[in-house]
């Protein structure tokens, strides 16, 4: 019977002992960690998600420092902003909520904040220690989504060792990492996209699929080979007709009602990946101000 991987009840236990940890924390230092979210412009997906970071931030015990900017900011005064942050000793984390209006050179403003401080891991700094470092070391900032998605695997309790591993997409934010960090659990990994030839023939050797694509249900219930592990990051919302009105679905970039038959176990969308996006943001919080402490 296939697993159905619960990310909402792994992220709920996630945030659980990060409370317990910056509890003591505070009895042990007198302080907590503090999170900055920076929001330029009033996008909806982009308030929603902001609202969602802050009350779990909250509810473990994170300070959050709110900065709502208005879209008519400019770079340069941005940039002053990430500095003074960068510089604010009751900041631990920085977070700068994408998109950002087009006048803003998005990289630009992420390479600024210091990368002791970056909420994200997606400094390049932080991206290079990610990618020399031998193992997976619990005291690095690493890019949120694809270190929820490495937990979630480990939770499976089965042996990373020797596993085939496929990584479908090749973004910064999550399909380079993914593969960083599944080559660090020694498993063999392919990192395929839109333009690989022959993808479904891949996927059918992989033992571990990890769809990261941002395309509907591209992955079909006949690339999952019988017994693999099915990890969908995509996040996708689809026009569809229900008792004759049209409505909207989210889905993933796996075909879930096919490929639940073969896989061993496979995450839901939603309900599966994403809610571990934000339990490790606050973890990179929690590291960067212990990373602080210990200095």
């Amino acid at each position: 019977m296939t697993q159905i991987i619960n990310g909402r009840e792994i992220a709920q236990d996630l945030r659980d002992n990060l409370k317990k940890e910056i509890t003591e924390l505070k009895k042990k230092y007198g302080s907590i960690p503090g999170l900055a979210v920076v929001q330029v412009g009033s996008v909806i997906a982009s308030s929603v998600y902001v609202k969602a970071k802050t009350k779990s931030a909250e509810e473990v015990g994170i300070k959050v420092i709110d900065h709502h900017l208005d879209e008519s900011i400019s770079q340069a005064d941005l940039l002053k902003l990430i500095d003074t942050l960068n510089k604010q000793k009751n900041v631990n984390g920085i977070l700068v909520q994408l998109p950002l209006p087009k006048n803003i050179h998005e990289q630009t403003i992420l390479d600024a904040i210091h990368p002791d401080k970056d909420a994200d891991g997606f400094h390049p700094v932080n991206v290079g220690k990610l990618s020399i470092a031998s193992h997976n070391d619990e005291n690095l900032l690493i890019p949120c989504t694809p270190y929820g998605c490495l937990i979630l695997l480990k939770r499976l309790d089965i042996d990373l060792e020797g596993k085939n591993a496929i990584v479908i997409g090749r973004s910064n934010i999550v399909g380079k990492p993914m593969a960083q960090l599944l080559i660090k659990e020694s498993c063999t990994v392919t990192i395929a996209h839109s333009k690989t030839k022959n993808l479904s023939g891949i996927c059918q050797n992989a033992d571990i699929v990890v769809a990261a694509v941002g395309k509907p249900e591209m992955v079909k219930g006949n690339w999952i080979k019988k017994g693999a592990v099915v990890i969908d990051v995509g996040i996708n919302r689809i026009e569809i007709e229900k008792d004759g009105e049209k409505k909207t679905k989210l889905v993933g970039d796996v075909d879930y009602n096919e490929a639940e038959k073969a896989a061993s176990a496979i995450t839901p969308v939603p309900g599966g990946v994403g809610p571990m996006t934000i339990a490790c943001l606050l973890r990179n919080t929690t590291i960067a101000f212990k990373n602080n402490i210990y200095k």
